[in-house]
């Protein structure tokens, strides 16, 4: 599960949730005057219709929505997705708090609170994925480490292919064994024949740039389709999360998933750079 996919909507529903349960250990049953003092004191949990029927299901329904939004892949409950089955459930469970609400003669604080925090609960699960506003990331995704472009090597020096070794306890600029004193790097020596300096090379046209690669964050989420062509989506890219573009196909990009799966990310309109 990977929470950086939760978005503001998300967060709304989380909160209107907390809310909703909390309401469950109120009152249901206001008093007015000296009713007050006789009125007996009881919560949802006492009417199990209430609790279980009205505040659980809202309560239910938000968990659905929030892991069906964590998990990587879309997962199906008897063949419902999560997803829509929660919007289902805090839709209910705001339409029966409200019945519930209209038949009690006195409400309480729990039955008040309950019927305001399942209409936000409502209202967050469905206007989420219509309002571009609730669609941002919830959490800032980190900053990631530059990756180093493909090919590169690392810098000479001990221990790497290609590094000169010197003897142990030798000095730089000291003549090494078989060295005359005082020759340099590079000079000819007695008894060596002297080299001629190859004729310079016409200069040859600089090769096109290569792809570097480098992280991306989407705005909102987007499919990513297979790199065959078939138009398949394979996975979705999720705002909040770090994504690594490893090609470019004119203005698509190839991207890898935190999983490994690789495709083409074909809407690259407001990417985020890291």
């Amino acid at each position: 599960m990977n929470i950086r996919s939760l978005t503001r909507g998300d967060g709304v529903v989380i909160g209107a949730a907390v809310l909703l349960f909390v309401a469950s250990f109120l009152d249901v049953i206001g008093c007015s005057g000296s009713f007050c003092d006789s009125a007996p004191s009881s919560n949802s949990w006492d009417l199990l219709g209430l609790a279980l029927g009205t505040f659980m299901t809202g309560v239910i329904g938000a968990a659905l929505i929030v892991v069906a939004r964590a998990l990587p892949q879309p997962r199906k409950v008897a063949g419902l997705e999560l997803g829509p089955l929660g919007v289902a459930l805090t839709i209910a469970a705001a339409w029966s708090s409200l019945w519930w609400i209209i038949d009690a003669e006195n409400a309480g604080a729990g039955l008040i609170l309950g019927l305001i925090a399942s209409l936000i609960l409502a209202g967050g699960a469905i206007a989420t994925p219509l309002v571009p506003a609730l669609k941002g990331a919830l959490l800032p995704a980190p900053r990631p480490v530059a990756p180093s472009p493909y090919g590169a090597q690392p810098p000479a020096g001990y221990g790497y292919p290609g590094a000169q070794q010197q003897p142990y306890g030798a000095q730089p600029g000291q003549p090494q064994p078989g060295q005359p004193y005082g020759a340099q790097p590079g000079q000819p020596q007695p008894g060596q024949p002297q080299q001629t300096q190859a004729p310079q090379a016409q200069a040859q046209p600089q090769p096109a740039a290569e792809f570097s690669p480098f992280w991306f964050a989407v705005p909102v989420p987007r499919p990513l389709f297979a790199e065959d062509g078939s138009g398949t989506p394979i996975a979705e890219l999720a705002p909040g999360t770090w994504y690594l573009a490893v090609d470019q196909r004119g203005p698509a990009l190839v991207a890898q998933t935190q999983d490994g799966r690789r495709g083409v990310l074909q809407d690259t309109s407001g990417i985020q750079r890291g």
